[in-house]
């Protein structure tokens, strides 16, 4: 047998001043994206915004539905409608921002394993990587591959 040890890479920052434009843009975007979250049984709202290649924005939040699970993830949104959108035009960031009634949690909430691995199907087929930047009360999480998100990656291709 051979022990071996599995480490995850992230920066952490206090302030959306700690990071550049372009990553306080997104996080804005998303912010902006939570607030047309349609959450009436969870309460718990979810925006995301994905930045392009090209510079393009686009967002998405989540989406709920009386016959759960109907509903769909706001990172699924966000990728999917980029992806429909925009075809061939590879993803190279996206911010989340969620929390109960239209706020952040005090950490920031993280993906499901199912929006992880759609953002790892986007970042292969963009060929490049893509940053996940998670936002809440009292920190910023910043991943600079979606593989220190989700390590093992299924990739049957």
């Amino acid at each position: 047998m051979i022990g071996k040890k599995l480490e995850i890479n992230y920066k952490e920052y206090s302030s959306l001043e700690e990071l550049d434009a372009k990553d306080r843009m997104l996080i804005q975007a998303a912010r902006q994206a939570q607030k047309s979250s349609y959450a009436p049984y969870s309460h718990f709202n979810v925006g995301a915004a994905v930045l392009l290649e090209d510079g393009t924005v686009v967002k998405g939040s989540n989406q709920e539905n009386a016959a759960s699970p109907s509903g769909l993830c706001a990172e699924r949104t966000a990728m999917f409608a980029a992806g429909a959108t925009y075809p061939g035009v590879a993803m190279v960031s996206m911010a989340i921002a969620g929390g109960p009634d239209f706020g952040l949690c005090e950490s920031p909430a993280t993906p499901c394993g199912a929006c992880r691995q759609v953002m790892a199907e986007y970042q292969k087929i963009g060929r490049k990587p893509m940053s996940i930047i998670l936002t809440g009360k009292d920190k910023i999480w910043k991943f600079e591959k979606v593989d220190d998100m989700l390590p093992f990656i299924f990739d049957s291709i």
